[in-house]
């Protein structure tokens, strides 16, 4: 009788984690949100944590970071981003990959300078490694306004 009841209760472990387990938009949802604060704060461990090795960041004005240079950037102030406000987000899965596409709009401060403003579109692609979401690769275009 303790084999069966002590069964059941592995059972009904097991499958309460799993019930709680994330869909990878929604964990992919989370891994933007993450990137969001992160560069808003310019928090080095946490930007590192959310970026490939090979990350490869397009800026509007046609400039390309590497992962180096974006991190860099971001926790010295050079651009210093005093808030990111996210909309219209879209989020695809192709197998291991992600594709997100969201409206960005931001008041920035780079390097101590007179607030300014900027609004995007981006284009962001994320690639599962092991169980966590990693930016590959980001490019943005220049928006016309808030939508």
């Amino acid at each position: 009788m303790t084999k069966k009841i002590i069964v059941a209760l592995i059972f009904l472990t097991v499958t309460a984690v799993s019930a709680q387990k994330k869909s990878d938009p929604e964990m992919v949802t989370e891994a933007a949100e993450k990137l969001r604060l992160a560069m808003i704060n310019g928090d080095q461990v946490s930007l590192e944590s959310l970026i490939m090795p090979e990350l490869t960041y397009g800026h509007s004005g046609g400039h390309i970071d590497d992962a180096k240079e974006f991190v860099e950037k971001l926790v010295s102030k050079k651009s210093d981003f005093v808030t990111i406000d996210i909309t219209n987000q879209n989020v695809q899965i192709v197998g291991n990959t992600a594709i997100v596409r969201h409206h960005f709009y931001a008041a920035t401060a780079d390097q101590g300078k007179a607030p300014g403003e900027v609004t995007l579109d981006i284009l962001l692609v994320w690639a599962k490694v092991k169980n966590n979401w990693k930016l590959l690769a980001r490019q943005a275009v220049k928006a016309d306004k808030k939508k």
